[in-house]
């Protein structure tokens, strides 16, 4: 294996570990993927002509993240590795069965909705409710894994061995991201859509052991995961036992302070500043305030801001496809080829990285993204509906070299620039603003749910990452106070003037 060969020389661990860690993460990451691509033509062919039920099913499972990925980002950190590879794997396996069969259940009969529709509403909730314990599920195992093993599996290695890790991990997701719509858009055209979602279900079904062996055994094999989960919960008792322990004498005090009455003025200032202080600890807002403190506070902000956004293939953007008359493996193709050039980024990634940084990978990537979506400004007036949406998908395939980039060259800033004790919960913080943004898209969808006016979207969506590219242009300034060598760049013209 000279991949393997090359991250460790001398591995302390059997290198085939390695293999299990990426064969686990594809498993989990190709049930999400299958899911996150066929829920929206399942929504839009429950309710045809209308973008509603997709855009509320993105709301419901974009405001689940939004507003528990902090809490799913503290609950990481303070238990051990095993118990949330246990939750995660069962939860998310589970979640996606659950909303198989409720599809299946919606499917099968003629027409539920108007022959039983407190059946219909009520499998539909069913759907969203399964489908956003999934994702938060989903949340909780890539924090596991890209946020805690891949740095402590790294540690005291090359430098080049967390770089190649993150593009192995991302490349697996990029790949499923090719693939499973691929597979399961072929499946819905060429057999039906109820096949597709007893497909999911079996998946989820048949994939579970397995995904929990391979990644049993890394625990089991590398010792230093063992040790740093050990520490990790010994740390959480240890800071629920100050918290505890600083909360007596303050009761104390409080059980005494009507001695008289000037102590019951201090008690009652001091209770109006624990009353603040207590709103300020509780998870939720200490974690955004922690969150708010690291120096990546700005690419993080950059990248959520790519979130609020139609221009993917999300489930907005493949429910207008498939309105414009696009079959659904036409739109699978192209979602596929949009993953095929995401891949082609995380091999790029690590060259660019070693050889202009990774803060300076960023830029370019962010930039290279915003040139690329003018192609998608650009179709709104090309009148042709289907060459329009052509223009439109290719657009949004060539922005995902740099949208990989940039997305590789953040993750990495993280893992290198927030401290080890902070990782699970600004990482979960992270994926919050992310999703939250990601709502705001499906919050739009339901104002504007006519397909005829997703231009506004798409220009909306441009603006965003217009915003995206400045903000993080202005860390890099911040940080470096300079973006582009001009000496460099004018010693170059005038070398091209004098030559000619």
């Amino acid at each position: 294996m000279p991949l393997l060969s090359e991250e460790r020389s001398t591995p302390s661990f059997p290198s085939s570990l390695l293999i299990y860690l990426y064969v686990g993460h594809f498993l989990a990451r190709w049930g999400a993927r299958m899911w996150e691509f066929s829920v929206g033509l399942y929504m839009i062919n429950v309710w045809p002509d209308s973008l509603f039920l997709a855009a509320v099913y993105g709301v419901v499972e974009s405001a689940s993240t939004a507003f528990l990925g902090p809490v799913i980002g503290q609950w990481v950190d303070k238990l051990s590795y095993l118990q949330v590879l246990q939750v995660w794997l069962l939860s998310q396996n589970l979640s996606f069965m659950v909303a198989g069969g409720a599809v299946i259940a919606i499917l099968v009969p003629a027409d539920l909705k108007s022959a039983n529709l407190t059946a219909f509403v009520s499998f539909i909730i069913l759907i969203n409710v399964s489908g956003a314990v999934g994702v938060l599920s989903t949340l909780a195992g890539t924090i596991l894994i890209e946020r805690e093993w891949v740095i402590v599996i790294s540690e005291g290695q090359p430098p080049g061995v967390q770089t190649k890790m993150n593009s192995i991990l991302r490349r697996i997701d990029l790949t499923c991201k090719l693939f499973a719509p691929a597979v399961t858009g072929f499946i819905i055209s060429f057999v039906s859509l109820t096949a597709s979602a007893m497909t999911l279900a079996l998946w989820n079904i048949l994939s579970i052991c397995l995904q929990y062996w391979l990644l049993m055994s890394v625990y089991n094999g590398i010792p230093a995961l063992k040790e740093i989960s050990q520490k990790r919960v010994s740390r959480s008792s240890a800071r629920d036992q100050d918290e505890i322990t600083s909360a007596h004498p303050e009761t104390a005090r409080l059980l005494s302070s009507d001695v008289n009455d000037l102590e019951r003025t201090e008690s009652s200032s001091s209770s109006k500043g624990n009353m603040i202080e207590e709103f300020l600890n509780l998870p939720y807002i200490s974690a955004w305030r922690l969150y708010l403190q690291q120096d990546v506070v700005l690419p993080g902000l950059a990248l959520a801001l790519l979130y609020f956004t139609v221009l993917s293939f999300g489930t907005l953007m493949t429910a207008t496809l498939e309105w414009e008359g696009l079959p659904a493996y036409v739109i699978g193709i192209a979602r596929g080829i949009s993953a095929t050039i995401g891949i082609a980024a995380t091999f790029l990634y690590p060259i660019l990285q070693s050889q202009i940084s990774t803060l300076r990978t960023g830029l370019w990537s962010i930039w290279s993204q915003w040139t690329c979506l003018l192609v998608c400004v650009a179709s709104i007036w090309i009148k042709r509906k289907i060459t329009s949406a052509y223009v439109l998908m290719g657009g949004v395939a060539a922005s995902r070299l740099g949208l990989w980039m940039f997305d590789l060259s953040v993750i990495q800033q993280m893992q290198d620039y927030v401290p080890e004790s902070d990782r699970c919960v600004v990482g979960g913080v992270q994926n919050s603003l992310q999703s939250f943004l990601d709502l705001m898209t499906y919050i739009m969808g339901i104002v504007i749910s006519n397909p005829q006016d997703f231009w506004i979207l798409i220009m909306i969506s441009f603006l965003l990452v217009t915003l995206a590219a400045i903000l993080y242009s202005l860390h890099v300034y911040h940080l470096r106070k300079h973006l582009l060598h001009f000496e460099k760049l004018l010693v170059l013209f005038q070398w091209n003037v004098s030559s000619s």
